[in-house]
């Protein structure tokens, strides 16, 4: 009968740098002052945001006045009415175009606020 060997003791390793200071990582600031790769990810990020809002808001605007004339060409009855004398299509196109490009531009600016906000919350962590 053989036994098998005892295993060896367990040894505790630990850092020959005693003294040695804690890493702190860098600000995100610093980095996109000191204009590195991480700052340019963080910068990319942040132009990639406000593209893809300015994107769907020209979508909607464009989906919306392009609309009108689907709308003349469906519904043919459209052309011929009016509203106070005036034709449908004008109304469309002189009253109710600017209170959606308000919304829409209100939107817009909430919108690229709480992106601008979220950036600075994640550029300004200690």
């Amino acid at each position: 009968m053989s036994t098998s060997p005892s295993p060896p003791e367990r040894v505790r390793v630990t850092s020959s740098r005693r003294g040695a200071v804690p890493h702190r990582a860098r600000p995100a600031a610093r980095e996109i002052d000191e204009q590195t790769e991480l700052g340019d990810v963080y910068l990319d990020g942040l132009m990639r945001a406000q593209l893809r809002l300015s994107v769907a808001i020209l979508a909607l605007m464009v989906v919306g006045l392009a609309a009108l004339p689907v709308v003349l060409a469906l519904v043919p009855a459209t052309r011929s009415t009016t509203l106070f004398g005036i034709p449908f299509p004008w109304v469309v196109l002189g009253v109710a175009v600017y209170p959606a490009a308000w919304v829409l531009a209100r939107w817009y600016t909430r919108q690229s606020e709480r992106i601008e906000s979220d950036f600075a919350e994640v550029v300004d962590e200690p």
